[in-house]
C-alpha cells in the first residue's frame, strides 16, 4: 500500500514529462524548438514532434501567404505631379530559420514593420523614376511599375526570411490641395475639346448646307431649262397648228382672232369701250353671217 502510493507522484511525474516534450505542427504552421533561445531545430512537416522538457521551448509561425497594407505616403513622379499612394503586399516566411535570427522575439509583427519600411522605399524609388510620369502610374501600365516594385523588396526582404509573393497599388490620388487645380485644368481641357468638336461639327455642316444649296439650284435651272423647252416646243406646235388653220381657212382663222379680241378687251364689270359701232373692231357684228363686209 504504502509502495503504491509513492509510485503514483512518481507515474504523474512521468507522465506530465511525456506529454510537456510533446508537441504539434499544424499544417498552416511552422516551428522552432529553441534552447536557451538558440534554434537547436526547424519542423515543418505538419504531425508530432518532440523537445526537451523544461530545457527546450517551441516558437510557431504562420506560414501561410500573409497580407500587409503599407502606410500612405506621398511620391513625386517625373513630371512633379506629386500622387498618394497607398499599397498592399502579400508575403509568406520562407526561411524560418532566418526569420528568427533577423527580427529575434519581435515575431510578425515586427517583420511587418520592417517589410513595410522595405516597400515604402522600392515605392518611393520605382514611381520616383526618370521615365515614370503620373499618367503611366494612373493608367494599365503600372502592372509592370508593381512587378518592378515586388522584385525589388523581395530582394531585400530575402534577408528576414520573407518571400515577396506581390504587391499592388490600391489607391494613387492627387493630394487634397492639387484636386481643385486639376479638376479646373481637366474642365479646361474638356471645354477645348468641346470646342473643337462643334467647330468640326458646324464646318461639316456647312459643307453639306453648301452642297444641298448646290444641289437645289442645280435642280431648279434644269427643271426651269426643260420647262423652257417644253413650252417652247408648245409654242411652236400651237403657232404650226395656228398656221394650219390660217392656211386651211383664212376668213375663220380671222374670225377666230376677232373672238380672242373681243373676250380680252370687255373684260371685268366695269369695262366700256369708246369706239365707232363703224370700226373695223366689229366688222364681224355687222354682218349676220359671220363675214366681214366687204370693201
Amino acid at each position: 500500500m504504502k509502495r503504491a502510493t509513492f509510485l503514483l507522484p512518481i507515474a504523474i511525474v512521468i507522465v506530465a514529462i511525456i506529454l510537456s516534450s510533446l508537441f504539434i505542427v499544424d499544417e498552416r504552421e511552422k516551428a522552432l524548438v529553441l534552447q536557451f533561445g538558440q534554434i537547436k531545430s526547424v519542423k515543418e512537416e505538419p504531425g508530432l514532434a518532440f523537445k526537451v522538457p523544461l530545457i527546450q521551448e517551441v516558437v510557431k509561425y504562420d506560414a501561410r501567404i500573409l497580407a500587409l497594407d503599407t502606410d500612405t505616403i506621398e511620391v513625386t513622379p517625373s513630371d512633379d505631379r506629386r500622387l498618394v499612394v497607398d499599397a498592399f503586399a502579400r508575403y509568406r516566411i520562407a526561411d524560418v530559420t532566418k526569420f528568427r535570427q533577423a527580427v529575434g522575439v519581435g515575431g510578425e509583427a515586427a517583420a511587418e514593420t520592417r517589410l513595410s519600411s522595405i516597400l515604402n522605399a522600392q515605392i518611393r524609388e520605382v514611381l520616383g523614376a526618370d521615365q515614370v510620369t503620373s499618367d503611366t502610374i494612373l493608367s494599365e501600365d503600372r502592372r509592370g511599375l508593381m512587378n518592378r516594385i515586388r522584385d525589388q523588396a523581395r530582394g531585400e526582404a530575402l534577408a528576414l526570411g520573407l518571400d515577396v509573393v506581390d504587391v499592388r497599388l490600391k489607391q494613387t490620388n492627387l493630394p487634397e490641395q492639387n484636386l481643385n487645380a486639376t479638376f479646373e485644368r481637366m474642365r479646361a481641357e474638356r471645354e477645348r475639346e468641346a470646342a473643337d468638336e462643334i467647330a468640326r461639327g458646324n464646318e461639316a455642316a456647312q459643307r453639306v448646307r453648301a452642297q444641298a444649296d448646290r444641289t437645289v439650284v442645280e435642280l431648279v435651272s434644269e427643271a426651269k431649262k426643260n420647262a423652257e423647252i417644253a413650252r417652247g416646243e408648245a409654242d411652236a406646235e400651237r403657232n404650226a397648228i395656228f398656221a394650219g388653220a390660217f392656211g386651211a381657212d383664212p376668213d375663220f382663222f380671222e374670225f377666230y382672232r376677232s373672238l380672242n379680241a373681243y373676250e380680252a378687251s370687255i373684260t371685268g364689270e366695269n369695262s366700256s369701250l369708246v369706239i365707232s359701232p363703224d370700226s373695223e373692231f366689229f366688222e364681224f357684228f355687222n354682218n349676220s353671217n359671220g363675214v366681214p363686209a366687204a370693201q
